[in-house]
């Protein structure tokens, strides 16, 4: 699997999970979803995302995400 494909599966479970989490458990846990998305945020300006760091030590490779895109 490949680097983007995993991103976005982590990605969107946590956010479903925290949001989840928010509405049944306690409003605290959407600080979790805010989170999240300043960090996309940030990764959208600077290019840099510590969990692509992550995975890239772990050996993972980039692949194209999307169809359409060059290879």
């Amino acid at each position: 699997m490949k680097i983007e494909k995993i991103m976005m599966m982590v990605v969107g479970t946590m956010i479903l999970v925290s949001v989840g989490l928010g509405f049944y458990v306690s409003a605290t846990w959407l600080l979790l979803t805010a989170f999240i998305g300043v960090n996309l945020l940030i990764s959208a300006f600077t290019g840099f995302c510590p969990m692509v760091a992550i995975l890239r030590k772990l050996g993972f490779q980039h692949g194209c995400a999307f169809r359409g895109c060059a290879q």
